[in-house]
């Protein structure tokens, strides 16, 4: 079955760039491109691509901003960062926003490819030189069976935040962030969130 992407990037050379990985390889379709967030949003919600790869710096909005744009036209697409820059805290604040992924530019063709397809399977996939951490982390993940959706909620809850207030972050209403934090606290086998959060920290999830 092919999956349709849409490249959000300003520079043509990258959307040239990644046209002609994607060319050669059947599993991917181009169907768009754009140069902006605002267009993306448009595009996004017209094409409805199965995955958007989306540049971290664009002229007219931040990533966090496009990405909970995206997520309202087109809750199923799923997003990939992709950046010239190891930038940290942008690459935190575009995963925190819901992002499925992050890559650097200078990825191998045949690696993007492979990463866009574990992407597309439902895995977030992050380049372990932007966070070295990051692959430790996911290895807790698997082995706590929690869901995406699950950690993100518990790790909101972690910083304090109240359902209301998660809920508002996410995007979710407010009974589907308490039907995640329900099954997070299942699956860690935590009476309460404090004890989840404990729990989470001592899996090295948090």
């Amino acid at each position: 079955m092919t999956a349709t992407v849409l490249v959000v990037d300003d520079h043509p050379v990258v959307r040239d760039g990644v046209t002609l990985l994607l060319r050669a390889e059947p599993s991917l379709k181009l169907i768009g491109s754009a140069e902006s967030g605002r267009v993306a949003l448009l595009r996004v919600g017209e094409l409805r691509p199965d995955l958007i790869l989306l540049d971290l710096r664009l002229p007219d909005m931040l990533a966090p901003e496009v990405i909970a744009g995206l997520r309202q036209v087109h809750p199923a697409g799923r997003i990939v960062v992709f950046t010239a820059h190891g930038d940290h805290q942008g690459l935190l604040a575009a995963l925190d926003a819901g992002a499925n992924g992050c890559l650097l530019k200078d990825v191998a063709g045949t690696d993007l490819v492979s990463a866009l397809r574990r992407v597309l399977r439902g895995e977030r996939v992050v380049d372990p030189r932007i966070m070295p951490d990051h692959s430790t982390r996911s290895d807790a993940l698997a082995r706590s069976g929690l869901t995406r959706r699950e950690y993100e909620v518990l790790r909101l809850a972690a910083q304090g935040q109240t359902n209301p207030e998660i809920a508002e972050t996410t995007g979710l209403t407010r009974n589907t962030v308490k039907t995640y934090l329900q099954s997070a606290l299942h699956k860690l086998g935590a009476r309460n969130r404090v004890e989840a959060i404990g729990k989470a920290s001592e899996a090295g999830l948090l």
